[in-house]
């Protein structure tokens, strides 16, 4: 089904003005598109019936927020990616719902996940290295404010879920752009420098 519509989609945009490189572009973001739709679907509809749809809307944005830009390593295969994705944010925003956690423990451990997204962001992939070097130094310092903004925003609000949610999303995203965890996942780390290294 997925290939149909992409296929059928991309030969409604194909033309001369776009490059093959231009192409490839295009079918990547709908690709992306399809995926983060149907997979959408599915993860909000079982959230509703579990009762807890608000929650898992207010975790994949926050978290979808820093993660757009801190990027960080995506699963291998469309299955993969939906029961990942399914686990993650339906069991996290759980979480955030109940659990009770000490003010300082908070800020130390969303500290220690803005130093790692500082250090570390943005992780590409294989297949979508980030070899713009000025890019790149933008994706780190928008995804290390984002970071900071919700270390910031924590010293000022009382809902236990949100606090829970900003901590979780935050070191979520920081161990999916560790090289450690790469290398778990039997991943490719420095992308961009494989790439330019292969094209030089």
């Amino acid at each position: 089904m997925r290939e149909v519509i992409l296929n059928k989609t991309m030969t409604f945009v194909q033309n001369d003005k776009y490059s093959k490189e231009d192409l490839e572009k295009i079918h990547y973001g709908l690709e992306c598109l399809y995926i983060f739709i149907t997979k959408g679907i599915i993860i909000f509809t079982v959230a509703y019936f579990l009762g807890i749809l608000k929650y898992t809307l207010f975790f994949v944005i926050t978290y979808g927020l820093v993660r757009t830009f801190a990027c960080g390593l995506h699963a291998t295969s469309s299955l993969a990616c939906l029961i990942a994705s399914t686990l993650l944010f339906l069991l996290f925003p759980f979480l955030s719902k109940v659990l009770i956690i000490n003010n300082y423990i908070r800020l130390i451990v969303m500290l220690i996940s803005t130093l790692l997204i500082y250090k570390f962001a943005p992780a590409d992939t294989k297949k979508r290295p980030i070899i713009n070097e000025k890019k790149r130094k933008k994706l780190k310092y928008i995804s290390t404010f984002i970071s900071l903004s919700y270390m910031i925003l924590t010293l000022f609000i009382k809902k236990n879920f949100i606090l829970n949610s900003l901590m979780i999303g935050l070191t979520l995203e920081a161990i999916m752009i560790l090289p450690i965890t790469y290398k778990i996942f039997k991943l490719p780390y420095y992308n961009y420098i494989d790439y330019l290294k292969s094209h030089s």
